[in-house]
């Protein structure tokens, strides 16, 4: 843990060069680093409901064509089998940025919400401390969503928080979601998606280079979260780092240039 945190104390530029990320996390400054080497799930580990950490239940998280790919086509039925595919290590002061797409068909058996839905959970428990029942990581998630086709907007990169609330506009917003300002993309459409992350201090979502939206002070509290161990959710804890983890919750998507910059602690 203290190399950890010593190592977040490194100064970041705007240096756009990517190297590999070591296992040791060490990095010179202001580098981007890929978290997905693009051939296989090395430092991921997988969490679906019903299931213990590491079991990635039907290979429900792939590599192919150098890419994360959400499946289900080895599921016989969905049975609220909310997924989510955590990196190994917890981050607090970082730039993540990657590339996704909706593909394929909806799951009718999953909720329907779930229709071209999915997202980045991040502040997250660590994967091993979540229970073979619980639906959902305690953190808080940048939602990806995709238009359906009916002409309503249905805005990408807003913010949903299973046993979390956060800080919006100066109050603390127990809203489950809150919607971001970017425009409707459609299914098969690359988006590129950014988070930006100073701890617990301020959080922005940025979508094909546009912010859509902030916050801060992400915390512990609110309901949606179930089957977890209660010893996880103590309320009003302030949450200044915790886990990534890529979503699957029904819709098949593809993740690609998935990569972190550390940031200053200020």
């Amino acid at each position: 843990m203290i190399r950890y945190c010593l190592l977040l104390m490194l100064v970041v530029n705007s240096c756009t060069c990517v190297k590999h990320l070591p296992t040791t996390m060490k990095t010179k400054e202001g580098v981007w680093v890929d978290l997905f080497n693009g051939k296989d799930l090395k430092d991921w580990i997988a969490k679906i409901n019903h299931h213990e950490p590491g079991d990635n239940y039907g290979n429900t998280f792939r590599v192919e064509d150098g890419m994360i790919k959400v499946s289900y086509d080895h599921y016989e039925n969905f049975n609220e089998r909310f997924g989510h595919l955590f990196y190994k290590i917890p981050f607090s002061y970082y730039k993540l940025r990657l590339e996704y797409r909706f593909t394929g068909e909806f799951r009718k058996d999953a909720p329907s919400y779930a229709n071209l839905n999915s997202g980045v959970m991040f502040h997250s428990q660590g994967p091993f401390t979540i229970l073979k029942e619980q639906n959902w990581p305690i953190s808080v998630e940048f939602q990806f969503n995709a238009g359906l086709g009916d002409g309503k907007s249905r805005p990408t990169g807003s913010m949903c928080s299973p046993g979390t609330n956060v800080v919006y506009q100066g109050k603390l917003d127990e809203r489950h979601c809150i919607s971001s300002s970017s425009r409707t993309f459609d299914k098969d459409e690359w988006v590129k998606a950014e988070l930006v992350v100073y701890g617990d201090s301020l959080v922005a979502h940025i979508i094909n280079g546009d912010t859509v939206l902030q916050y801060s002070k992400p915390q512990i509290g609110g309901n949606v979260v179930s089957g977890h161990n209660p010893a996880m959710k103590p309320d009003g804890k302030i949450l200044n780092d915790g886990y990534i983890a890529l979503q699957s919750e029904g819709q098949p998507i593809d993740f690609k240039n998935i990569q972190l910059m550390l940031l200053k602690k200020e």
